[in-house]
This record gives C-alpha cells, structure tokens and sequence, in this order.
C-alpha cells in the first residue's frame, strides 16, 4: 500500500479521534468558581488541548495499525469474500 494512502487514512482517524477525546475532563466555567466577562459560561476553564492532541496521536496511530492488520489479515480477506 502506498505511503500517501496510510497517511490520508491516518488523517482521518487522527480527527475522529480527536472529535472523540475533545469532551473527556472538560469543566466549564459555569461549573467552576469564575466567569471570565466576556466569554460563554459554557467555555472550558482549562481546555488541556496539548495533552488531549497527544492522546489523539496515540489513539490514532493504534486504530490506524489496527485497521491496516486486518485489511491485511488473510484470515479476516478470506471472510468478507
């Protein structure tokens, strides 16, 4: 398989994912003890975007392997024919 279709299909595993892991641990400014005047009180007090993008790039690069293992399992080819 080509290099570029592993990184296209690795792209978009990589923002499913991280549409999945945005929400986890997210509390918002309502919830906490202060609204910032201007902002939404529904806006996240600290939305640890660093770690959640490198959680993402684990999470991804896995599913990616995992999804590329069973194209190429000849096991799982032979029952989908």
């Amino acid at each position: 398989m080509d290099i570029a279709w592993i990184i296209a299909i690795y792209f978009v595993v990589w923002w499913l994912c991280l549409f999945m892991v945005l929400p986890f641990g997210i509390k918002s400014q309502a919830e906490g003890s202060t609204v910032v005047e201007g902002t939404e009180p529904g806006a996240p007090q600290r939305p640890m975007l660093i770690r959640k993008i490198l959680i993402t790039t684990v999470i991804s690069a896995v599913v990616t392997a995992l999804l590329f293992w069973g194209l190429s399992n000849p096991v799982i080819q032979e029952y989908w024919r």
